[in-house]
């Protein structure tokens, strides 16, 4: 892969100001100076690309694999000086909801991010970041929880979009004839749920690593926006949970409501075969073969007959259309 096409940027930070976009091959001579830090965005990056970024800044080989690959669970590992964190993504389209990786390495002057899959690009967060000097001068930590912070945001959105869609589909559930998609539309919101909650939940535990024990990298002033962090994604998760629970509800109810309509048809069919047992057993009676039925030599077998089965069957019919089996 061509580094153009795998490095989104690479920038130099010094007291919290930026002091220009580097090479991966100038990394090495801008850390040399005193308070500078860089940080470095790739997507997709190959293994060539990863290996060089590898040798610049000293990576655990184990991260650097985790990193080349997605589908890991978000987690914090900690490598020497370096810590290694993975998250999961969330990118609205419309009402679909993708999810991606962004795998972070985070030093004490170095900031690398992998993304993989479907994600935001972080440009907005460089931006932000640049616009507080102040607070990108303690370090990268302020950098990690710029990034924390903007995949959080981007959870409410995700959380609010899957409640939209349950409520559309929920007010449809108790129609005389609900549409036949229902159901699977519910399965489709829960495993989409089950995904966000995969994604936010871990972050509780993430981020109380951050506070506890890492201190030398998340500096005592940005430890109050991490527990911000920890507030959203509770709200998050709470939510999750509460829409879970009704996912569930409501597909019980779309369960109930299909052994219903099930039990109605049997109840239908048992009905007509109710009324179809009457000629059946009068005509079966008259085909055994009985040399002397005196009814047969009467003129008026046949019409009497006739009638008594019109008869039955009529009464069964109004009957059983009365208690609601037909």
């Amino acid at each position: 892969m061509n580094e153009g096409l795998a490095r989104v940027n690479c920038s130099v930070y010094r007291q919290g100001v930026k002091r220009g976009e580097i090479t991966i091959d100038e990394i090495g001579t801008a850390l040399e100076q005193q308070d500078t830090f860089v940080w470095l965005g790739l997507v997709e990056p190959d293994n060539e690309l990863m290996e060089r970024v590898q040798e610049e800044f000293d990576l655990h080989e184990l991260a650097v694999e985790d990193a080349q690959k997605a589908h890991q669970r978000p987690k914090i590992e900690e490598y020497g000086e370096t810590l290694f964190v993975v998250l999961h993504t969330v990118t609205l389209a419309g009402q679909t909801i993708h999810f991606g990786e962004t795998h972070v390495f985070v030093g004490r002057r170095f900031v690398i991010t992998v993304r993989h899959g479907k994600s935001n690009g972080y440009g907005s967060v460089r931006e932000k970041t640049e616009n507080t000097p102040a607070r990108l001068a303690t370090g990268p930590g302020y950098v990690l929880y710029s990034i924390v912070d903007f995949i959080v945001d981007h959870y409410q959105p995700c959380m609010d979009t899957l409640q939209y869609r349950f409520r559309q589909v929920e007010k449809d559930l108790f129609l005389p004839n609900p549409p036949a998609g229902n159901l699977e539309e519910f399965y489709n919101l829960k495993n989409e749920l089950l995904s966000l909650q995969a994604a936010a939940g871990p972050l509780t535990d993430v981020c109380t690593q951050l506070l506890r024990f890492h201190g030398d990298i998340i500096p005592k002033e940005n430890r109050i926006y991490y527990r911000d962090i920890l507030d959203h994604v509770a709200r998050v998760t709470e939510s999750a949970d509460r829409v879970r629970e009704m996912i569930d509800a409501a597909m019980q109810v779309a369960l109930a409501q299909v052994t219903i309509r099930q039990n109605e048809v049997v109840k239908r069919l048992a009905g007509w075969g109710a009324i179809l047992a009457v000629p059946t057993m009068v005509f079966s009676w008259y085909g055994m073969n009985f040399d002397v039925m005196p009814e047969l030599t009467w003129r008026w077998s046949y019409p009497c007959v006739m009638l008594g089965i019109v008869l039955v069957s009529v009464f069964l019919h109004r009957r059983l259309k009365r208690v609601g089996w037909l």
